[in-house]
């Protein structure tokens, strides 16, 4: 039997089989198993995908417009970047990557509209896997959904979470070190509630690791531990609309609003909930605005550093110039970060937040310029 076949079969076991504490730890296996051909699969076609996309990243992150052919990606892109991206009430209009520029609160943020992808993507139909291929290096992926079509969510989120693309996650805290012999010594700092010790091991050696040192530092599920052993997932924010609702009834809006629950309902055509839109892109991607002072001068206002929540006064030295890490001396910051206007951090790995105002003292010089 090919790997295809095997692939279909175990597909239709696990629809068959109700998960409970007692059949968790063949349902493991066959995910585990299930991972594998797949992986394996996509290692023998890897000379066959044809032709991908390339994309030179620009801009202080990117965005890439997920959806079905004619749900209104085209549209969005102009509406909310101004590019000229070809529009047309048909299937595949995009043919290629558009991409287009959004300058929202001083960040520059590319948008990609992709073409629509169809049922099947992940698995190389209508070249989803070159569609699919682009959002696993984006910062945002803005799923688009037809208001008239809303069964598109969750076969999008299906084709998504196939191409080995986690939505809103972050990599479990997972370690797994291979040794020569002693079998499987497995540690955990909490209790796990969602697998147990045997499924674990089974999971395991169904990846030949059958000597190896695993610690596991949160309460993980089977199919986090089998993206770990996988190695190959990217973990992406996103973020969803509903668009065209301007085409469906009050009541139908409000039912959408509650099944899919959506980030925002939105109609590209008519420009409803556009400025909304690009707020919320801001907000998804995490970025915050750093000010930057000379001594004795005011603040620059008008020009921030566009960084993401978490930076550090590291990160803004080495944005600033290759040498203020090793020349850095200190840092007075007035803002939501200091105790009091001015005070002074020594510590590079200090946390800013949005609205910090920096001012960097360097060795052998008075400020940044």
């Amino acid at each position: 039997m090919g790997a295809n076949e095997q692939i279909t079969e175990i597909e239709e076991q696990l629809k068959k089989v109700k998960y409970n504490k007692h059949t968790q730890f063949g349902v493991g296996l066959m995910k585990a198993k299930l991972s594998r051909l797949r992986e394996e699969i996509t290692k023998k076609s890897g000379g066959k995908k044809g032709q991908g996309y390339s994309v030179k990243k620009s801009g202080d992150a990117t965005v890439v417009l997920l959806g079905f052919p004619s749900v209104g990606k085209s549209t969005l892109l102009n509406k909310i970047t101004g590019a000229e991206s070809e529009v047309g009430a048909y299937d595949f209009t995009t043919l290629d990557v558009i991409p287009g520029l959004l300058d929202h609160k001083h960040a520059q943020i590319q948008i990609l509209d992709v073409p629509g992808i169809v049922s099947g993507a992940a698995s190389g139909r209508g070249r989803g896997r070159e569609v699919l291929a682009v959002i696993r290096s984006s910062d945002l992926i803005l799923i688009i959904i037809d208001a008239l079509k809303p069964e598109q969510y969750h076969s999008i989120l299906a084709e998504v979470f196939e191409a080995g693309v986690r939505l809103d996650q972050r990599k479990p805290d997972v370690k797994v070190v291979r040794k020569t012999r002693g079998g499987i010594s497995l540690s955990a700092t909490c209790p796990l509630t969602k697998i147990n010790k045997e499924t674990i091991e089974g999971i395991l050696r169904e990846y030949r690791l059958s000597n190896c040192d695993v610690v596991i530092r949160e309460d993980i599920t089977d199919d986090q531990l089998i993206d770990v052993l996988d190695d190959n997932r990217s973990y992406v924010k996103s973020c969803v609309v509903v668009n065209k609702i301007d085409l469906v009834s009050a009541n139908e809006a409000e039912r959408l609003q509650v099944t899919l629950k959506p980030d925002l309902l939105i109609s590209a055509n008519t420009n409803m909930g556009i400025e909304e839109l690009k707020e919320v892109i801001y907000g998804k991607i995490g970025f915050i605005r750093i000010f930057c002072k000379e001594s004795g001068k005011k603040a620059d206002l008008d020009a921030p550093l566009i960084m993401r929540h978490g930076a550090t006064l590291e990160e803004v030295c080495r944005r600033l110039h290759k040498d203020f890490v090793r020349k850095f001396r200190f840092a007075r910051i007035w803002g939501p970060s200091a105790k009091f206007d001015g005070q002074t951090f020594r510590d590079l790995k200090k946390e800013l937040r949005d609205g910090d105002i920096v001012e960097l003292k360097i060795v052998h010089e008075n400020s940044f310029r």
